[in-house]
């Protein structure tokens, strides 16, 4: 049975609030914008390539191995600008999501696994990363983060060769996002907060003065898992709804189906 898509109207007025790096809101704003939302970047950090003989030298060595797993499309798009990227015969590529397979397809690689499940658990879960003992597996990412992920592989026998190829550089919140933050209204322009990471959450629940911190727990949270949702409730936010995954199209639809239900109950 076909779940019905939620009013395209149930968001109209409303804010998201959206935790992605510098310069990444882009998919959140068209998102936002099919439902009548407007969006408040909050962006936890900035992304810096590692473009040095060290990334380089992890990365030839992570692209050699028996299977290739990478976790973000911006660990894609790092990869991709300090080589190209290439499947050789035999190996398995591995994605933690959708977005991250398209880009692997975008950059050359023809098939990609990835879990329905778009977490680090739903990666490890799937068939190709089991029985590893004996083989590589290299793993292309950004340093802090998935750390489930190297000690699973390493616990089914494999030898993990990590390659660090960009980092997330924490930043402080413009002062123009302060001001927008604590400007919301709740009960006149209800907000939603899109989380699909826990480390920006934590980095903003360390950094926001008290009355902006305040302002953003009164958001209600479209949570990209479960885990993420259990979180956000640990974190002091109440009305926290669990998206089908991480995409912005999923998020923005959860909050949306939640937002309709709600007001068919007024």
């Amino acid at each position: 049975m076909r779940t019905r898509p939620p009013p395209p109207t149930a968001l109209a007025g409303c804010y998201v609030i959206s935790l992605r790096p510098v310069g990444a809101h882009a998919a959140i704003r068209r998102a936002a914008a099919a439902h009548g939302a407007r969006v408040l970047a909050l962006s936890p950090w900035k992304l810096v390539l590692h473009d040095d003989r060290t990334a380089r030298a992890s990365l030839r060595a992570a692209l050699a191995a028996d299977r290739v797993l990478v976790t973000s499309p911006a660990a894609v798009g790092a990869a991709r600008a300090l080589q190209p990227l290439h499947r050789r015969r035999g190996q398995q590529w591995f994605a933690v999501g959708a977005g991250t397979a398209a880009a692997l397809r975008r950059a050359g690689i023809d098939e990609v696994a990835a879990p329905a499940r778009m977490d680090s658990e739903g990666l490890l879960a799937l068939r190709g990363l089991h029985g590893l003992r004996g083989s590589s597996a290299g793993l292309i990412t950004a340093p802090g983060g998935r750390g489930r992920i190297v000690p699973a592989l390493q616990r089914r026998g494999a030898r993990v060769l990590r390659a660090n190829v960009y980092e997330r550089v924490p930043i402080a919140p413009s002062p123009r996002a302060l001001a927008a933050l604590r400007a919301l209204a709740a009960p006149a322009a209800p907000a939603w907060l899109l989380l699909s990471s826990g480390e920006a959450l934590a980095h903003l629940l360390d950094v926001l003065p008290g009355d902006a911190l305040a302002a953003l727990r009164r958001a209600r949270v479209a949570a990209a898992s479960e885990r993420l949702a259990q979180l956000a409730g640990e974190s002091g936010f109440s009305g926290i709804v669990t998206a089908a995954s991480a995409r912005p199209r999923d998020l923005l639809d959860a909050a949306a189906s939640t937002a309709a239900g709600s007001r068919k109950q007024r």
